[in-house]
């Protein structure tokens, strides 16, 4: 990795919000509310390369399935390391922070930081979150029976994957996973199948990516091609074993008529069997496969989901979605079972919230269940 680009990447980003916050202590707190009506009404302008930092945040109350109703806020903001190149697309980074009545709280980050060789990127992410969860176990046949139960999750989790490109489109990547995740005041301990409440676990790994996508955060065409292999070293964790999980990710966007697009995604996850369940799969949830499900509703080793999605744009900033597909978890290629798929199918309203970076609420509907999502940039 370099070290260098990356540590000047971090102090380009410090320097930055330094700088839009002294503009805005100078301007006083009309000039704050003029901006910040502006940063909503033309948010979706690219002023990458008028100024170091392009920013826009939401404050407003929330929902979601899992944590209830809340207050919560975000802010995305654009910016390019150097600001005379208009070659490729400028990097972003949202960060988002919730708290609910019901004791969900959360406080998240992830970005692309586009450095200036153009051919290094790094995808990056953190999070950290206290929630309130219903539990039903950690392998789908459990889930599918037992009763519901309640525990109560923290977790603190830092993804990075730094990628160099080769050619026009093909990508290799160094893969860093760090997960601390504890369960506690669980109501039913025998769902963790005799596993400890908590673990540590570090995962070091590989990745190849084909990528052709027009812009990553919000694709018109192209095709995109994730094939990830992590290893979680028993003597980097709390682990008794050494686990293994092969990520492969294909989407692809085919515009089929004036603002109107469709786009396709297969996404499986190969865990060893026994690996702990911080590690399973979770079908589900509001990252973008499964819209609708509860998060953990479903639990196992594996996941295999597949989705289309309809896009279209109505007017100005705002667009609409429609989608249909299906998945399961499972605990081994093995033990994968057919009659286990699950359907899900659901709409959407998108509203372009920074150039190329939709805010999305979706609704889906799925087996005996339905609900809200909300995020930032499109499901996949």
């Amino acid at each position: 990795m370099n070290g260098k680009a990356l540590i000047t990447a971090i102090l380009f980003i410090m320097t930055a919000h330094l700088t839009s916050a002294q503009d805005s202590l100078k301007t006083g707190a009309s000039g704050f509310l003029r901006d910040y009506w502006e940063s909503l009404i033309h948010g979706n302008v690219d002023r990458t390369h008028e100024k170091p930092f392009d920013l826009s945040f939401a404050v407003a109350p929330s929902y979601s399935r899992e944590g209830g109703f809340g207050f919560g806020g975000s802010a995305t903001g654009l910016y390019r390391m150097d600001m005379k190149d208009s070659t490729m697309a400028p990097s972003n980074i949202t960060i988002g922070a919730n708290a609910s009545l019901k004791g969900f709280f959360s406080l998240i980050g992830n970005g692309t930081n586009y450095f200036t060789d153009g051919r290094t990127r790094l995808i990056y992410g953190a999070r950290f979150t206290r929630k309130v969860l219903d539990f039903w176990g950690t392998r789908f046949d459990a889930c599918a029976v037992n009763p519901t139960s309640e525990y109560v999750r923290t977790q603190f989790r830092i993804d990075a994957d730094y990628n160099y490109r080769l050619g026009s489109c093909f990508y290799f990547g160094a893969v860093l996973n760090l997960n601390y995740t504890n369960a506690a005041r669980i109501l039913n301990p025998s769902y963790l199948d005799g596993q400890e409440t908590g673990y540590y676990l570090t995962g070091i790994g590989a990745s190849f990516q084909i990528d052709t996508r027009d812009n990553p955060t919000n694709p018109h065409k192209g095709l995109y091609l994730l094939l990830r292999e992590t290893a979680y070293p028993k003597f980097l964790g709390t682990s008794d074993m050494t686990s293994w999980a092969t990520t492969f990710t294909l989407c692809g966007y085919q515009p089929v008529w004036k603002g109107g697009l469709i786009a396709g995604d297969l996404y499986a996850q190969i865990n060893s069997e026994d690996v702990p369940w911080i590690l399973r799969e979770e079908l589900g949830g509001v990252m973008g496969r499964m819209r609708g499900y509860y998060a953990g509703r479903y639990m196992d080793s594996c996941q295999i989901a597949a989705q289309i999605e309809l896009r279209q744009h109505i007017a100005s900033r705002f667009g609409c979605v429609a989608w249909v597909g299906a998945g399961t978890v499972f605990p081994s290629l093995s033990g994968f079972r057919w009659k286990n798929l699950l359907p899900n199918c659901g709409i959407g309203l998108r509203v372009e919230f920074k150039h190329n970076m939709n805010m999305r609420i979706d609704f889906g509907f799925g087996k005996e269940t339905a609900g809200l999502c909300f995020g930032f940039s499109e499901a996949f």
